[in-house]
């Protein structure tokens, strides 16, 4: 039995090493690999390719980027005879001709408890929501998006610790496991078994912008806790500090605080503890500062970074936040 393997980011690069790394002990054989093109990155543009594209060249699988997946496109993979197209984190819409290449049709892993949360951005939405838990689900690959048949599915519960990066790498190895059973059974049978109609309230999600990662200090704490952990390590969470961003990458609701802070406006740096953090004031709670990352620096725990910013005690974050 042939698969081509469709993903691009890390996440996907995870699951695809398990797929290769079991092919022989789940009689199958990973024919090829679609990943996105190459992207231009950094101060002098270089063409960066993805993660799934650099793990196909180690491994010697063909590769391809295509731009578009048209009849060039199809072209190309029919020869390589493949029975099922498996998918995570391509970036890609299927059409009807492509599917038809493929005998036992397609799988897609998307990172929650269909039929909730459909789209591009599932992972984020369970965190910002605080919901008490989300999954993963394997579904037949459809023509309309995250429709398909649930073929597998395993629920996770959620602690309120987890970031989308922590969910992501859950995602790709609970649900390569997943995707291995189910491969195994349709080389087994020769045909993929019918999964079960997506049933319940659907939601949907939309594309995460650089725009929505800016920190609102006028919210809650608890919210913003849950939109650093929701929005990390991609776009991450930034505020405006001396007229330039800041990246916030980890944070903490500080519990059972003593004293006054009600005056202080939202977004003022209250104090340091050398144990607790750099507190920051909200609409509602004070929320701990446990990882910065200034413009063009690296990332820094509390303690490194107010050694280089003696002056950021009385700071207002976010005023004057146009940059």
């Amino acid at each position: 039995m042939k698969i081509i393997y469709a993903g691009s980011p890390e996440a996907a690069k995870e699951t695809l090493q398990i797929l290769i790394e079991n092919q022989n002990k789940y009689g199958f054989e990973v024919a090829g690999v679609l990943s996105n093109p190459p992207s231009a990155q950094g101060r002098h543009k270089e063409l960066i390719n993805t993660p799934v594209a650099n793990l196909a060249l180690e491994n010697n699988l063909p590769l391809f980027t295509f731009e578009h997946l048209d009849s060039a496109a199809r072209e190309q993979i029919l020869p390589l005879g493949a029975d099922l197209l498996v998918c995570f984190a391509y970036g890609h819409i299927f059409g009807p001709k492509f599917l038809e290449m493929f005998k036992m049709g397609g799988i897609n892993l998307h990172p929650s408890l269909l039929p909730k949360y459909r789209g591009c951005t599932p992972i984020p939405a369970a965190i910002l929501n605080r919901d008490k838990e989300t999954g993963f689900t394997v579904q037949r690959l459809s023509l309309k998006m995250d429709e398909g048949e649930i073929l597998a599915q395993k629920k996770v519960i959620l602690n309120g610790t987890e970031t989308a990066d922590s969910l992501l790498h859950d995602a790709a190895v609970e649900g390569a496991q997943l995707i291995l059973d189910i491969i195994r059974e349709a080389s087994v049978k020769g045909k993929l078994e019918k999964g079960v109609s997506q049933k319940g309230d659907s939601s949907y999600t939309v594309q995460i912008t650089k725009e929505d990662a800016r920190i609102n200090w006028n919210n809650c704490a608890v919210d913003i806790e849950a939109k650093i952990r929701a929005y990390y390590s991609e776009p991450c969470c930034w505020t405006i500090y001396e007229g330039q961003p800041l990246k916030i990458h980890q944070s903490k609701v500080v519990e059972n605080i003593t004293d006054d802070y009600e005056a202080e406006p939202s977004g003022k740096v209250l104090l340091f503890s050398k144990s607790e953090g750099i507190f920051v004031k909200t609409g509602n709670g004070i929320l701990s500062l446990l990882t910065l990352q200034k413009q063009g620096k690296k990332a820094m725990n509390y303690k490194d970074f107010m050694n280089g910013a003696r002056d950021f005690i009385g700071t207002v974050l976010g005023a004057n936040d146009e940059i």
